[in-house]
């Protein structure tokens, strides 16, 4: 009944905005080379970060982007520092005050809603080339809103892309997999980070080689800097010869936690003075658990716990003074995390999953180790902690990987490169055929 009704409408909206628009058929189009169209959208600024450097790095590159995301609600100025100028709609209220947690959310939805139908209304006298999707929140709810407003654009004649920053929703196995499916279904390019979730998408999803795009994930804040690391050792209370092990993120069960403690607790029977520092905020019940873990194991004095946000500053602060970064994950996509270590030229120790033996290489840029393994994952703590001058040689070698704006710049060209792909003479002709039969199709 709902999908009935969104492709009523389009049809309507279609031949009220034709009579607005010059009529130009899919041939004139596809003789014309204006600036390629994108309406980037993450409502609820899921990935603001993300958004903001390739935006910033899309406008290099002379496509015409519009950003439909509201404020991030912990770093109001995500967009602006990086020249971008977020459009959500027409509201754009909620991340501008510090709100509880359930209010925050409840609003942002009501916020979204009427964003969207916005949104609609706006599409129908300039509707984008293309709608590229970074965050749909609402589908791990069973919420279908996102997919009637998709099928709108869709009959509008826009385009779909999304980028897959999950695979499926973290912690969830596989009870959203159907959802997910109609997703990625209705996608005209999917684009991921790594070859090994190309193939993790054709194998689970059944999609088309040639509808999914490889484009790598930038680095983060490589146009930051943080305070002094002696001022981040001091505020620790950690002596400048003692190594520094941190896990920075957001905390969630993927992420190996448990498992890092489990190896802590046997680099901890070596006698070394090392600390490691979990930093980063979570839902409260794994906080909690991750408090009684380290309580339990008997780890309280050598494990600092930092479970709040961090603005830029303070965790490049936290970068600065770590020795070595490790990432203990159980599975992953993508690693916004990873990529500011490698930036950072740190050290890093991470788990031997597919995405990451893309980017790292065992010995030369990191020390991968299986995930479970207990007592691999000490002995690689271990062997940086005792070894500083192979902590330099994987540092510098890891950070041969990030280019900062060069790298942003080259992914924004191969996004180009999809989006103009699926504007090509072919698409629009099929765009044109649907754009015509919408117009002379009568009401249902």
């Amino acid at each position: 009944m709902a999908e009935h009704v969104v492709d009523t409408i389009a049809r309507r909206q279609l031949s009220v905005a034709a009579e607005n628009r010059p009529k130009a058929g899919p041939e004139v189009c596809a003789r014309r080379k204006p600036r390629v169209r994108i309406l980037m959208m993450d409502l609820f600024s899921i990935v603001p970060y993300y958004d903001a450097y390739l935006c910033q790095a899309l406008q290099s590159e002379d496509v015409s982007v519009t950003l439909c995301a509201t404020t991030y609600h912990l770093d109001s100025s995500c967009f602006d520092k990086r020249g971008v100028k977020n459009h959500p709609g027409l509201l754009d209220f909620v991340g501008r005050f510090k709100l509880p947690k359930v209010l925050r959310r409840t609003l942002k939805l009501l916020e979204m809603s009427i964003n969207m139908m916005a949104l609609a209304i706006w599409f129908v006298w300039s509707p984008p080339d293309a709608v590229h999707v970074q965050y749909l929140p609402l589908l791990r709810w069973d919420v279908p809103v996102d997919f009637w407003f998709l099928r709108y654009c869709r009959r509008l004649g826009s385009a779909l892309i999304c980028t897959v920053h999950d695979i499926l929703p973290s912690d969830t196995g596989e009870t959203h997999a159907q959802t997910f499916q109609k997703l990625y279904n209705m996608m005209d390019a999917v684009i991921c980070h790594s070859d090994a979730i190309k193939q993790q998408l054709i194998a689970q999803f059944a999609i088309a080689p040639k509808r999914i795009w490889v484009i790598p994930h930038g680095p983060f804040f490589f146009d930051s800097s943080g305070s002094s690391a002696p001022a981040v050792r001091s505020k620790l209370g950690v002596a400048s010869t003692d190594a520094i092990v941190l896990c920075q993120g957001m905390i969630k069960p993927y992420k190996g936690i448990d498992f890092l403690l489990d190896a802590w607790k046997e680099v901890q029977k070596s006698g070394t003075t090392a600390r490691l520092v979990i930093a980063g905020n979570g839902e409260r019940s794994d906080l909690n658990a991750i408090r009684e873990k380290v309580y339990s194991l008997g780890l309280d004095s050598s494990v600092e716990l930092c479970f709040r946000f961090l603005s830029v500053d303070e965790m490049l602060s936290y970068y600065q003074a770590a020795d070595i970064v490790v990432y203990p994950y159980k599975a992953v996509t993508t690693s916004g995390a990873l990529m500011t270590g490698i930036n950072q030229r740190k050290a890093i120790v991470a788990t031997a999953l597919p995405p990451f033996r893309e980017i790292l290489q065992h010995g030369k840029s990191a020390l991968l180790c299986k995930y479970g393994d207990t007592a691999e994952l000490a002995s690689s703590l271990l062997c940086l902690i005792k070894d500083p001058s192979l902590r330099t040689k994987l540092a510098d070698e890891a950070a041969t990987l990030s280019h900062g704006s060069e790298a942003w710049r080259q992914i924004a060209a191969q996004t180009k490169n999809c989006y103009v792909s699926l504007c090509s003479s072919a698409f629009v002709s099929r765009l044109g055929t649907q754009r015509r039969s919408s117009r002379h199709a009568g009401p249902a």
